[in-house]
């Protein structure tokens, strides 16, 4: 079984939800789910937080829901009675830490000086949120506050969106990250779901940088594949380049010497992540073939096979 890091890992993003009206909270949790977020982080800003967290979790029950801004033991208590599954803290407060450790609740406070994270790790914590992340000098000021401190990984939050949260991810040290962008106030206030799933759904294929790599195409024998490959370099000045098994036709078409997967041939999809794209198209009710998958050298994972052909071709991910 997943642990709820790992879970949380491959989410890559975890909204952060200011709910002032519980009464949207089942709405807004089935639009984060189907737009491929099923996860999220509900502070403790207001009055609807408790209510709008057992909302989430009961609509949703597969949903990862968090609750953040906890500020005492108190709201330890009110959060995970109401279904949180793990607390998010903008401080580090040691009481807080361990009365979450003693009841066995994941805990991620917030961090932003060496001293902090120092502390946390006496308090033997794997992960601290990085908050406030731009304001306290982005993803150059925790690579370079983080950089001592190797067992220790980031929840970067505050000032990620759209445009910044891929150089983030880059970073192997951190876990995910915190963003409110999907779920704009506006939105939320007037019970417009529709737009919460398209922002959803747009920051997740921000993040995952989905693109054709090239099409692979099955070819009886070497001397077949070669003469597809020249007609590509004829036609339209692809260049040829011959390995073992394949010929490229620039960066575009892989010509195989051999059938291989796929009916007609491959597909190849590049992703930031095949770990997040697998995982997201794994709640998608995707199947993957596990014996095709490729990994690299430090053990991250840099190809693998959907399990069904699409239009006779097989698909695989790859990492960029």
């Amino acid at each position: 079984m997943t642990g709820l890091t790992e879970q949380i890992e491959e989410m890559g993003i975890v909204p952060v939800i200011k709910l002032e009206d519980a009464g949207k909270a089942a709405g807004l949790a089935k639009a984060l789910c189907e737009g491929g977020l099923p996860c999220a982080e509900v502070t403790f800003r207001t009055a609807a937080a408790r209510d709008g967290i057992q909302i989430m979790s009961e609509t949703c029950p597969d949903m990862l829901v968090g609750a953040g801004t906890v500020l005492n033991c108190e709201q330890v208590d009110q959060a995970v009675e109401a279904g949180a599954r793990f607390i998010v803290s903008p401080g580090l407060n040691p009481e807080v830490v361990k009365y979450c450790q003693e009841k066995g609740v994941p805990v991620f406070p917030g961090c932003a000086t060496p001293t902090e994270v120092e502390q946390a790790i006496r308090l033997g914590l794997k992960v601290v949120k990085f908050f406030p992340a731009e304001a306290s000098g982005g993803l150059k000021a925790v690579q370079a506050m983080g950089a001592p401190y190797g067992q220790m990984r980031f929840m970067p939050t505050g000032g990620i969106n759209a445009q910044n949260i891929c150089n983030y991810l880059a970073w192997d040290r951190i876990l995910a990250c915190g963003g409110t962008w999907m779920v704009p106030s506006g939105a939320l206030e007037q019970g417009d779901f529709g737009e919460i799933l398209r922002l959803t759904r747009e920051a997740v294929h921000v993040m995952l940088g989905f693109e054709l790599a090239h099409v692979g195409i099955n070819c009886e024998n070497g001397e077949a594949a070669k003469k597809t490959a020249q007609s590509f370099e004829t036609l339209f000045g692809f260049e040829e380049r011959e390995n073992s098994a394949s010929i490229f036709s620039a960066s575009y078409i892989e010509t195989l010497k051999a059938p291989y997967l796929g009916t007609n041939g491959h597909i190849a999809i590049r992703t930031n992540s095949p770990e997040r794209a697998k995982a997201y198209l794994a709640r998608k009710g995707t199947a993957f073939r596990e014996d095709s998958a490729v990994y690299r050298e430090d053990g991250r994972l840099q190809a693998i096979y959907l399990e069904k052909e699409i239009g006779g071709f097989a698909v695989h991910l790859v990492r960029k």
